[in-house]
């Protein structure tokens, strides 16, 4: 798991008044380093466009060292051999709709991320990857309905494992593409 906090990090974008959820700024985070962006840990908000979060980086105190803790976690999640990562997202105990949301949001920042760090990523990736691409972008296009029922808690973890095993997927397909060229 990932040990970053989703509601500390919710907290600090709002009092920086951020104008996005930590779910879309951790997979922007995530889908930049997997599609081998090259940032700093304390200047990566400027790398992500991020003009606010870039300012507080900045600035320096707390909100910088929490920032450099998320790109910290977020990238030795990412480099575990033992594919431990995960979105940021909210806990299990928030609910059901607030997950979905966060999820969705979460896969519209990765796939930002990962057109800032390799915009020609699409057209050198296999199959598999074109196809996890576009299955996150129907994800992150969607508005997912849910009841707070078992049925649809089942149908969240089915698509939550999906989005982070083809997250993962990514990571691997565009470092070996970048070999490849």
């Amino acid at each position: 798991m990932n040990p970053a906090n989703y509601e500390q990090i919710e907290q600090l974008l709002t009092r920086l008044h951020a104008g996005v959820d930590a779910a879309e700024v951790h997979g922007a985070l995530a889908g930049y380093l997997s599609g081998g962006g090259r940032c700093r840990a304390d200047t990566w908000g400027e790398a992500l466009a991020l003009d606010t979060l870039y300012d507080a980086q900045l600035e320096g105190g707390s909100g910088a060292l929490e920032l450099r803790a998320l790109y910290e976690a977020t990238a030795e999640a990412l480099a575990d051999e033992d594919d431990t990562f995960a979105p940021l997202l909210p806990e299990d105990e928030a609910a059901l709709s607030t997950r979905a949301d966060a999820l969705v949001s979460w896969c519209r920042g990765f796939l930002g991320g990962i057109g800032l760090a390799n915009p020609r990523a699409r057209g050198v990736l296999s199959e598999h990857a074109e196809e996890a691409i576009s299955d996150l972008g129907r994800i992150a296009a969607s508005e997912l309905s849910v009841d707070e029922g078992e049925a649809d808690e089942d149908a969240y973890a089915e698509v939550l494992e999906f989005v982070r095993v083809a997250a993962l997927l990514l990571r691997d397909e565009c470092a070996a593409a970048a070999k490849r060229h």
